[in-house]
């Protein structure tokens, strides 16, 4: 075994999906050293979580893809359910909304996993940074300090030293067992399903098609971006090939002209639900799958890890350049309630479909993600006599800001001060921060807020109300950062966040 030379790197993240890239990008945003590798040779290269929630598409927004997003991927398409050639019924999953000042992103839009991830790792090349594949964490030892990690990859094995480690590993995830931490839940063996990736002849794509054949169907859903159809049909005893679906295909539809010609990825679904005991233990945290397994039902489960990711990455970047290691504890008090609501809410769409509701099929807003808050958490507080409909703790909503909106003053990996009728307000808190924090004369955007005048909104850099005081002043802001529940830390600390924060955006 050799031992690296430099082994120096902030945080090591040991896989390469959705949760793993967003940390990454986040992290690569701030000027963090990191290192992330996947135990894969290959790319992942299937389907499976293809529906983006609106508040994911505005993480997209602020790490800089949601244009290639929206222009790849699409709203839905109309399904048709048919008893051989006879149509019984149709409809959408959704239907789509038109955008709002607050919302600009109001629908669940459909873009393959795999396309996800390409995009993903496109950003992060942009940004320096890329992801190792067929590297394996072997095992991990921490202390005090940090971790200290064997990675076994294609030069050979060696030890890391990192300051953090991070298992965004999935399901089966290696850091979750390797300390130790209950993974809670159940799987039902009864109920089983296979969705595959094929290309087909024979069938046009202005829709997808439901086939019901005995107690289970057969579904063809074009794949938007692609020249591919996502297939579900009964799973097999035994292993998955081209003639097995061909069979399942033929016998439910009675159609011989459509022909399947390649199988590009397949997995087997049961109900899955399962939620670690913790998502922290010292040095290391556990996000996405690894720490919280759900149905599919309702698209919940691959949203709630990048969620995860977009909450860590900046905290984890805030410490590392001087903020109090308390801020860390945010992470689990934040996202374990929910990573909760997102199990409650797939297992209730879920049963829906087991008792074969009308409406089963359908997604509402419920779905989006845009509600989830952190009222009452750590880093929430609310200087208010009475606070209004929008509250610290919530998603801080968009609005017309000049010729832009607010989310453009969102955007990269700083803190937001949003006030209302007071400009020399605004100039005092531009000299909090070193430089990461800016202020913003909001008057206007801030109307559906419904602030009184002179009020400061402090939006936190994961787009999140970490603070709304009404009369907002800067000692105010200063007091809520230098508590250590702010990403400045104390004031002391600005200074070398100020360089360090903006590095690579």
């Amino acid at each position: 075994m050799t031992e690296l030379t430099r082994a120096d790197v902030d945080v090591l993240i040991v896989g390469g999906g959705p949760t793993g890239l967003v940390l990454a990008v986040e992290l690569a945003r701030r000027g963090v050293r990191f290192r992330l590798v996947d135990k894969a040779e290959e790319f992942f290269g299937g389907s499976r979580a293809d529906g983006l929630q609106p508040r994911t598409l505005e993480v997209f927004d602020d790490i800089g893809i949601v244009d290639t997003v929206l222009a790849e991927g699409n709203t839905g398409i109309e399904v048709r359910g048919y008893q051989g050639d006879t149509v019984v019924w149709e409809g959408t999953t959704t239907e789509p909304m038109p955008t709002r000042p607050d919302v600009p992103y109001p629908n669940i839009w459909f873009l393959p996993q795999f396309r996800t991830e390409e995009l993903l790792r496109e950003r992060l090349a942009g940004l320096g940074h890329h992801v190792e594949p067929a590297t394996t964490l072997v095992d991990f030892d921490q202390d005090a300090d940090g971790v200290t990690a064997t990675l076994a990859g294609p030069d050979g094995t060696a030890r890391l030293r990192a300051r953090y480690l991070v298992g965004t590993d999935g399901g089966g995830s290696t850091v979750r067992r390797g300390l130790g931490i209950r993974f809670d839940g159940e799987t039902d063996e009864s109920m089983r399903a296979l969705f595959a990736d094929v290309r087909l002849t024979g069938l046009d794509r202005a829709h997808g098609r439901v086939w019901m054949s005995g107690e289970s169907g057969v579904a063809l859903m074009p794949l938007s971006g692609t020249d591919l159809f996502t297939l579900t049909v009964r799973a097999p005893e035994s292993d998955v090939t081209l003639e097995y679906l061909q069979d399942q295909v033929t016998a439910a539809t009675g159609d011989e002209a459509i022909r399947l010609h390649e199988l590009t990825w397949s997995t087997v679904w049961r109900p899955n639900v399962r939620l670690a005991e913790r998502f922290r233990d010292g040095r290391v945290f556990l996000a996405g799958d690894a720490a919280h397994v759900c149905h599919p039902t309702g698209g919940q489960g691959m949203n709630t890890g990048i969620q995860d990711a977009y909450n860590l990455g900046w905290k984890l970047a805030a410490v590392l350049a001087g903020a109090p290691t308390a801020l860390l504890d945010s992470y689990e008090a934040e996202r374990v309630p929910t990573a909760q609501a997102a199990l409650a809410l797939s297992e209730k769409l879920l049963a829906k479909h087991k008792r074969g509701d009308d409406d089963a099929h359908k997604r509402g807003s419920e779905v989006h993600q845009l509600g989830l808050n952190y009222r009452g958490g750590p880093l929430t507080e609310d200087r208010r006599a009475t606070p209004g409909p929008i509250a610290a703790g919530d998603r801080a909503p968009d609005a017309p800001y000049g010729a832009g909106r607010l989310f453009d003053l969102f955007r990269g990996p700083r803190w937001t001060a949003l006030v209302s009728g007071d400009a020399d307000l605004v100039t005092d808190l531009n000299t909090v921060g070193g430089g990461v924090l800016r202020a913003h004369l909001a008057t206007e955007a801030l109307a559906g807020y419904q602030v009184a005048t002179g009020t400061v909104v402090l939006v936190r850099p994961d787009g999140y109300i970490g603070l709304i005081s009404s009369p907002g002043t800067a000692a105010a802001v200063s007091d809520y950062l230098a508590r250590g529940t702010g990403e400045l830390g104390t004031p002391q600390h600005a200074g070398s966040l100020g360089t360090h924060g903006r590095a690579g955006v």
